[in-house]
């Protein structure tokens, strides 16, 4: 059975306009409502869920918690009945300090993950900056290719994404995992997020990417403070500009502990704050790890929202 928030394929293309990022509402009015993932559409018009299920040993939240491939697949499962739309799946810690894996390494984590779930019926989303583990995921059945580096650190991952009908989600990032904490000052965040974005829109479309294929997600806790985060989710809606949905991934970081002074494994209730109030400036797509709690305050929230229209 199609899940609701699955139709088939249709050709469409938002409007572009040209709009300066430093322009508009902080509450966005209309947003692009399809993406488009190998030849079906999912619909971006309420909140979707992304379950971030991470294979490593050393993710600053759940590392090691998944390393055994049926544990992974039962957490792959428990969040989809819990809410997920899709699976996140992760092969290599963006921890700062956390020293980097080579695609060999990280595909060996991933590889019999993402095939069982694919094999289930799940939509797979692969978290990687590698273009030969993207080419990989797809062989397998992933459906969505989740850059952090927004094509920065291989521009090729775009164009996997072109031949294979992927979803591509393009985040910003200053600098690496391993330096992106070394300097988080900005002149105008939001500006800057918004011109890197856009340029990696247009690099994935050059390589071949139709529009519709892709997602902007402005990098929640890459590369920023903890009070850059909270401006960035207080002016998400300036983003608007881009015409494509906005995916937000705040669950469980540090920027939440810094503010309410509690650790990781106590983040819950920020988390859900951080999520409702990008929902309310306009992001679609939240990359969480408590999807239950998250699926239910962010369907409440978008009813109450809704009945206000």
């Amino acid at each position: 059975m199609i899940p609701p928030w699955r139709t088939p394929a249709a050709s469409l293309r938002p409007p572009w306009p040209e709009r300066n990022v430093r322009a508009g509402s902080a509450r966005v009015q209309a947003l692009p409502d399809r993406w488009l993932v190998r030849g079906e559409e999912i619909r971006a018009d309420r909140p979707v869920i992304l379950g971030i299920l991470n294979l490593t040993p050393d993710s600053f939240s759940d590392g090691g918690a998944y390393g055994d491939s049926g544990a992974a697949i039962a957490r792959a499962q428990q969040m989809i009945d819990g809410g997920a739309d899709l699976i996140d799946v992760g092969g290599e810690s963006s921890r700062p300090g956390v020293p980097p894996v080579d695609g060999v390494e990280e595909w060996r984590r991933i590889g019999r993950v993402v095939e069982a779930l694919a094999v289930q019926g799940m939509l797979v989303s692969v978290d990687t900056t590698k273009a030969e583990v993207a080419e990989r995921a797809v062989e397998a059945g992933a459906a969505v290719l989740n850059d952090i580096s927004g094509l920065a650190t291989h521009p090729g991952m775009a164009d996997v994404a072109a031949e294979s009908g992927a979803g591509l989600i393009l985040m910003h990032m200053r600098g690496s995992p391993r330096t992106m904490q070394h300097d988080v000052s900005y002149g105008d965040l939001v500006a800057e997020v918004g011109t890197f974005l856009s340029g990696a829109l247009d690099e994935a479309e050059r390589r071949g990417c139709r529009r519709e294929q892709l997602v902007i997600d402005p990098g929640i806790g890459f590369g920023k403070s903890a009070c850059g985060n909270l401006e960035l989710l207080a002016r998400l809606g300036l983003l608007d500009f881009l015409g494509r949905p906005i995916m937000v991934g705040p669950s469980r970081k540090s920027f939440i502990g810094a503010l309410l002074d509690v650790p990781v494994d106590e983040r819950l209730e920020g988390t859900l704050a951080a999520c409702v109030a990008a929902l309310e400036r306009g992001a679609r797509l939240f990359r969480v790890h408590d999807v239950t709690p998250v699926r239910r305050a962010l369907d409440l929230a978008w009813a109450i929202q809704r009945a206000g229209d």
